[in-house]
């Protein structure tokens, strides 16, 4: 497999990943703006209302058509949020001009067909179509309103929301009901001619590729022609400041089974210490044999799961239990004793290489997907990091026991929530 980034213009690039993996072609579109609460909501709309139509395939059935007649072509979109960045995202997946039943550019018919879709936009009055805006608005209050419906996920977004106050990542990616209904046909059209003009975009084709044809037909393209250069600053979260005490949060809501998440912060500022931070997590929460998994689950049967996340934009780690609303106290007790524990050094060469092979299974299998490579990739964009999958590997295996307590004592408690019942019972 082999990567390489190619500048089509200032702010615009081409990421071409070769591999003879796949019979297939992924081709992927990102739209990188800052994540701000005036414009969160009108995003996520964005992202709906373009795959709904274009100029030349004005419904999402002519789409379909057009993805059939391309050998079954899939396209989806969606929303993103990373670090202090939202992306809207779009992908296309298509056979590989190498087994088709007869020769013909199916990658050519596969970038143009996505550049239409988010460059193209259908269009009356010079404005989106009104039916497909209040359609998609419709659409996108529910999934807004529809949040409390996976309790673990909306106890997530509460913490990490409660964490970050009226900070940009604290905002809800799909964005506001209230802002959703300020929001009209024409100043929609406007911003989203905005952000074409303002915007990062990355490119990324996949599979059995050509480079130097790839970097052709993307020039090539009329819709690439008409964006003009633009200077993009990638947006770095910053580190939060460490608390004296955490904040509590408890939520009462109509559940059975009460959602209990940590969000812990890592003071430091230093790039290499996020592969040690990979390591402490998943020694703390990342598997079967990670100690939250180990005793808050199996030793004391306090909870249905245990486990934390590390997420690597904002160097934070998310432990999340599902337990026994009656067993709060003592699995927030036992959960806070894992976190000392590691500080403390007492961490087993065992749990050491346990999560470094955890760790390294995962990179060895990044290439087994190809919407995976696109995301490793953008994810080393955003974070302005170069590393092959070979660096990254030797990274985690070079990390030792004295650099995970060293990190360990950086890791604060700063959000305890806990969504509970309305009977605290």
């Amino acid at each position: 497999m082999d990567y390489q980034k190619q500048e089509i213009k200032e702010g615009i690039h081409l990421h071409m990943i070769q591999t003879n993996r796949f019979k297939t072609n992924l081709l992927a579109v990102f739209i990188t703006t800052p994540l701000l609460q005036q414009n969160v909501t009108k995003e996520a709309l964005i992202a709906s209302i373009l795959r709904r139509g274009t100029k030349t395939m004005p419904t999402s059935e002519q789409i379909s058509i057009k993805l059939e007649e391309m050998y079954g072509a899939t396209f989806d979109c969606g929303i993103e949020k990373i670090g202090d960045n939202h992306v809207i995202k779009f992908y296309l997946e298509t056979i590989n001009d190498e087994f088709l039943p007869q020769k013909e550019d199916i990658l050519e018919k596969a970038i143009d067909t996505i550049f239409e879709i988010v460059f193209n936009p259908v269009t009356e009055n010079e404005q989106f179509k009104k039916e497909y805006v209040e359609g998609e608005s419709k659409n996108l209050k529910q999934i807004i309103e529809g949040k409390k419906d996976n309790k673990s996920k909306y106890a997530l977004e509460r913490c990490i929301e409660e964490m970050y106050k009226d900070m940009p990542y604290g905002l809800y990616k799909f964005g506001y009901v209230e802002d959703l209904e300020k929001i009209n046909s024409k100043e929609l059209y406007e911003y989203y001619k905005q952000m074409l003009k303002q915007c990062k975009i990355d490119i990324f084709i996949s599979g059995q590729i050509e480079n130097e044809q790839a970097i052709e037909k993307v020039q090539n393209s009329e819709y690439i022609n008409n964006l003009e250069p633009r200077e993009v600053k990638i947006i770095k979260t910053g580190v939060l400041a460490p608390k004296n005490e955490p904040k509590v949060i408890k939520e009462e809501m109509d559940v059975t089974q009460g959602k209990l998440v940590l969000g812990l912060t890592i003071d430091s500022k230093d790039v290499e210490s996020k592969y040690i931070a990979l390591v402490y997590n998943t020694i703390l929460g990342g598997g079967a044999n990670s100690k939250l998994f180990q005793n808050v689950r199996e030793k004391a049967s306090l909870a249905y799961t245990a486990g934390s996340n590390y997420v690597r934009p904002i160097n934070n780690i998310y432990v999340r239990c599902g337990i026994e609303i009656k067993n709060y106290e003592k699995a927030l007790e036992i959960t806070k004793q894992q976190i000392e524990d590691i500080k403390c050094g007492k961490v087993t060469d065992t749990e050491l290489e346990n999560a470094k092979r955890t760790i390294i299974s995962t990179i060895k299998f990044i290439p087994d997907e190809q919407d995976t490579q696109i995301t490793y990739y953008f994810g080393q964009e955003l974070a302005q990091n170069k590393l092959t999958f070979e660096e990254y590997e030797k990274k985690i295996e070079n990390v030792t026991k004295e650099q995970v307590i060293q990190l360990a004592n950086k890791v604060n408690i700063d959000t305890i929530y806990f969504l509970t019942s309305k009977e605290g019972k």
